[in-house]
């Protein structure tokens, strides 16, 4: 595993790479994908300007941030994801500002899905590729931690639901979950990675 996330910080990304990769991308008409497409292309485009709405209003509360500067270790958020993603639009701008108020503590990297085989099928989802996925790795040790995501536990359990009912994933459910995303603010997503961060720093406890 050591070998695989070596070699995917080698070629990571910080936030604001990652930003100017996809606009970059999204003015030649073309997205992170290796198979361009019309529609990822659109759905890039559209979670660019999720990103910038999100870098100008998401808030980590005072009460969060006391706690990410209080781990005693420091960490590096290595997250896999893809500019045409849906979940992962909505998370990024959530754990950049997360690491950006840990004041140093959190060091968070970005890399693309597609570029990193070998490391993404160490963090499946239910044997799938799912992203975006967030990586724990221990800064002195490199050692992977623990993981978390493609989505917060509600919104994962929406999508669930709505396959259940419905058969399959199609616009209406895309839309509700981006209600979701709306309507929570980031304060999901926050506690969930939180809590993980507290269990690994103090594991006797």
């Amino acid at each position: 595993m050591k070998t695989s996330i070596a070699k995917a910080l080698f070629q990571s990304h910080s936030y604001i790479e990652y930003r100017k990769l996809i606009s970059d991308l999204l003015r030649q008409q073309q997205s992170t994908s290796k198979t361009p497409s019309e529609e990822l292309t659109h759905y890039s485009s559209l979670n660019d300007t999720r990103m910038q709405r999100l870098d100008k209003t998401m808030v980590v509360p005072e009460t969060i941030i006391s706690k990410l500067t209080s781990l005693k270790e420091t960490y590096i958020w290595l997250v896999i994801s893809e500019g045409w993603c849906g979940d992962a639009a909505q998370l990024l701008p959530i754990f950049n500002k997360m690491a950006l108020a840990s004041d140093g503590i959190i060091d968070l990297r970005i890399v693309l899905r597609d570029e990193n085989e070998e490391l993404m099928q160490l963090f499946l989802t239910n044997k799938t590729k799912a992203i975006p996925k967030l990586i724990v790795i221990h800064k002195e040790t490199s050692g992977a931690l623990a993981h978390w995501g493609p989505r917060p536990k509600d919104a994962a359990d929406l999508i669930t639901d709505y396959k259940k009912t419905h058969g399959t994933i199609d616009e209406a459910a895309k839309t509700a979950l981006q209600l979701w995303y709306l309507q929570d603010k980031g304060r999901t997503t926050q506690l969930e990675v939180l809590d993980m961060m507290l269990d690994l720093d103090n594991p006797e406890v």
